[in-house]
């Protein structure tokens, strides 16, 4: 920092697994172990910084009278609902408190999968065709075809999506529909499954200043035989993904897909830091968009960004540094 005598104080704001699940296996797949937490922590007081642990519960509130926080590095996910994850930049930006990463607006946007895709769309972005199911008694669109792939709206890290969330029938698709509004309690995003490559994308900055990382490419083992990021599959990655860093593409097709992604992250205003999750289709050459997350898994050596940061040659508490340093150039302060 520009006054070495002064010490930044960060909140660390998170979701910490309890491993106390209810229906479903995948309750806390979102949250974050403690080890994770332990990495931010400790990649922040490297530094210089002084870390006030904040875990994201119904008692922050009464945590946050207590201290006194120059800025929070959020990586809460939230506890319940589609805004779930809006629910601590909202708290922050309330009291005016600055933080790392998009706002409430962006986040609740991004996590509900159907609204992301009708805002990209509206500026021209493809994205594929999808219906949205409420209770499992609509009629399938016509204009979509099978296969189908079946997932709730609002739930991240793969949650809900099993290795036959694709749908070959009818039959098919109602038993899956069923089974996620039984489960979840919300709508189900229904969309045509597009055959092709898969890719995901880190960027990091803000305004003009936003740099879209080496592209990724995501292929699946063919013995897993599921071809997409079932829960399973994204729980077992090591073994049942491979993971290629920068992907293997022409001058072309590697500017087309960093053009798409800077366009996504733009036009759903996110800051700092977000990755997006495209696919090239096998069809027509075009990549579709499939999710944003402006809120990326930060998990050492395991989360998608992290792995993109690494193949650059750099190390993880460089990129705990770098998200920081993104939020308190936006907010005018000096960085670290």
């Amino acid at each position: 920092m520009k006054d070495s005598n002064r010490i930044l104080n960060v909140a660390l704001t998170y979701n910490l697994k309890k491993n106390e699940l209810s229906n479903n296996y995948d309750d806390e797949a979102e949250f974050d172990d403690i080890e994770t937490v332990i990495g931010i922590k400790n990649s922040l007081e490297k530094y210089g910084c002084n870390v006030i642990l904040l875990e994201a519960t119904g008692e922050i509130i009464k945590k946050i009278q207590d201290e006194k926080i120059d800025i929070v590095f959020n990586f809460a996910e939230g506890l319940k609902g589609r805004g779930r994850e809006a629910q601590i930049p909202a708290l922050f930006n309330m009291l005016g408190i600055p933080f790392t990463g998009s706002d409430e607006t962006t986040l609740g946007v991004g996590l509900d999968k159907a609204l992301s895709k009708r805002v990209v769309s509206s500026v021209g972005v493809k994205t594929p065709k999808f219906q949205l199911f409420f209770n499992g008694k609509e009629k399938l669109k016509k204009t979509l075809d099978f296969p189908l792939i079946v997932k709730p709206n609002a739930q991240g890290s793969s949650k809900g999506i099993i290795d036959k969330s694709v749908a070959k029938s009818e039959e098919e698709l109602f038993e899956l529909v069923n089974r996620i509004i039984d489960n979840y309690k919300e709508p189900v995003l229904v969309e045509e499954y597009i055959e092709g490559r898969e890719f995901t994308v880190g960027l990091l900055g803000n305004e003009d200043e936003v740099e879209v990382l080496p592209i990724m490419e995501i292929s699946f083992d063919k013995s897993n035989d599921t071809g997409f990021y079932s829960y399973n599959v994204k729980k077992d990655s090591e073994t049942k993904t491979n993971f290629t860093c920068p992907a293997n593409l022409t001058k072309k097709e590697e500017k087309t897909i960093r053009n798409f992604a800077l366009k996504i992250y733009k036009v759903l205003e996110c800051k700092d830091v977000a990755r997006i999750d495209l696919r090239v289709s096998n069809k027509d050459n075009h990549p579709y968009f499939i999710e944003i997350n402006p809120l990326p898994g930060l998990i050492d050596g395991f989360s998608d960004l992290t792995l993109i940061w690494k193949s650059m040659g750099n190390n993880y508490a460089d990129l705990i540094k770098r998200i920081l340093n993104e939020a308190l150039k936006r907010n005018n302060m000096d960085t670290i």
